[in-house]
């Protein structure tokens, strides 16, 4: 088998590689500090310090590479765990035997699969909420109860049982589309390639604010009880 040439590499492939290094050393997830220093030693003349290339690597670019609408995470390529967190996803490493020329080594990945119109809609919504918006950016911290709301589809009019069924609906649906996850990705209507990583990060995201805004949600559950 002739080997790649690392040489001919676009710069989100060469990260790709320094991903899947990473994940055969037993990394992974794998921190966004510990991929740019692996791409980096790997390629310095690509990824280090412009005048310092061998000493220092420029981690703008790795970064500037991870996120955005053309970012490997956009592209399904890598996906986001937790803050500054990232592991690779079926699709990534499809592309790394690709570009390492090793396509015969494992079976070629199954179909993607189609959610349903709704289960689409429900995920799509979750995807562009605020919450996983400030999630991705890192700004965890700021996450308000309001943006825990729209997540959820919650509203303050809501009763006791009502806010109850919302919340638990949300549950249901997210263990839904991890049983769907379990053998193969999904292609949204947009050309978006949905991973099971990508319904974890929802999960976790659920989860988490479920947990920091409890005493929001009993205020809310008693108020709706007094009316």
């Amino acid at each position: 088998m002739t080997a790649a040439n690392y040489d001919d590499f676009t710069v989100p492939e060469k990260i790709l590689v320094a991903a899947d290094q990473l994940e055969q050393q037993g990394n992974t997830p794998f921190t966004a500090e510990a991929l740019i220093v692996a791409v980096w030693q790997k390629f310095p003349k690509t990824f280090g310090l412009k005048g310092f290339a061998e000493l220092y690597p420029d981690s703008n670019k790795v970064l500037s590479s991870l996120m955005g609408e053309k970012g490997l995470a956009r592209r399904g390529w890598l996906v986001k765990t937790g803050q500054k967190m990232y592991a690779l996803t079926r699709e990534g490493r499809r592309v790394i035997r690709r570009v390492t020329l090793q396509e015969g080594d494992e079976p070629e990945a199954p179909k993607l699969q189609r959610l349903s119109r709704d289960l689409e809609r429900f995920v799509v919504g979750l995807l562009d909420s605020s919450a996983v918006q400030k999630f991705e950016e890192n700004r965890k911290a700021e996450l308000t109860f309001a943006d825990a709301c729209r997540f959820w589809g919650v509203t303050e009019n809501m009763k006791g049982d009502q806010l109850d069924a919302r919340i638990a609906l949300v549950q249901e649906k997210l263990t839904e589309l991890d049983r769907l996850f379990a053998e193969t990705d999904a292609d949204l209507s947009s050309g978006r390639v949905l991973t099971a990583g990508d319904v974890r990060v929802l999960t976790n995201i659920h989860r988490h604010m479920e947990d920091r805004f409890e005493r929001h949600l009993n205020l809310l559950r008693s108020r709706a009880g007094k009316r």
